[in-house]
């Protein structure tokens, strides 16, 4: 990482924000409140998770005149929405299905892992007076921990309804990690 000095008045207001978003998104995975319910706690941990994603791409889209970066930011901005509508719709009928103390345990245990993996690569990503790859590079471990939760959570006994939304995040994501990845080079 850079100094700050050494960065831009462009890329210092970015990563303002960026700190901000990533912050409040910490805040809201790490005390969303858990239930005896897996696919409840997946549900109120992945919204805050999408609401960052969706405020740092509407954020990249401030200073980007990249267009293959404003497709990706766009395509985030669209896709998270809607599946926080389709969580948002099935939260309640989801929260009915209960896990036992030791799967919950055993869930909870990973979901912290890959949580404090992800937090923390996103914390680190390398900064330079570019925020296109800035932001890619903070984007990627946040997708790539996206994709980890959602198979993991697979693993486990959760309703029906949040399957196909589990699978259409681990489609999207992965091919927004190529995605972005090929920028990068």
């Amino acid at each position: 990482m850079k100094m700050q000095s050494e960065l831009s008045d462009v890329t210092k207001r970015y990563l303002s924000c960026f700190y901000k978003i990533l912050d409040d998104m910490i805040v809201g995975m790490t005390n969303a409140e858990l239930t005896d319910s897996i696919s409840h706690n997946f549900i109120v941990q992945m919204i805050p998770h999408h609401m960052a994603a969706i405020e740092m791409s509407e954020n990249i889209l401030k200073y980007t005149t990249f267009l293959p970066l404003q497709n990706i930011a766009k395509n985030i901005i669209c896709e998270q929405t809607k599946s926080i509508e389709n969580m948002t719709e099935i939260l309640p009928s989801c929260s009915c299905k209960k896990n036992g103390v030791q799967e919950l345990c055993l869930y909870q245990e990973e979901v912290q892992k890959i949580e404090k993996s992800m937090f923390c690569r996103m914390r680190r990503a390398y900064t330079v007076n570019n925020i296109n790859s800035d932001f890619i590079r903070e984007m990627i471990p946040h997708h790539e921990g996206a994709v980890a939760l959602c198979e993991t959570t697979l693993r486990f006994s959760i309703c029906p309804e949040l399957v196909p939304i589990l699978k259409a995040i681990i489609r999207s994501q992965t091919k927004g990690v190529y995605e972005m990845q090929h920028l990068l080079r």
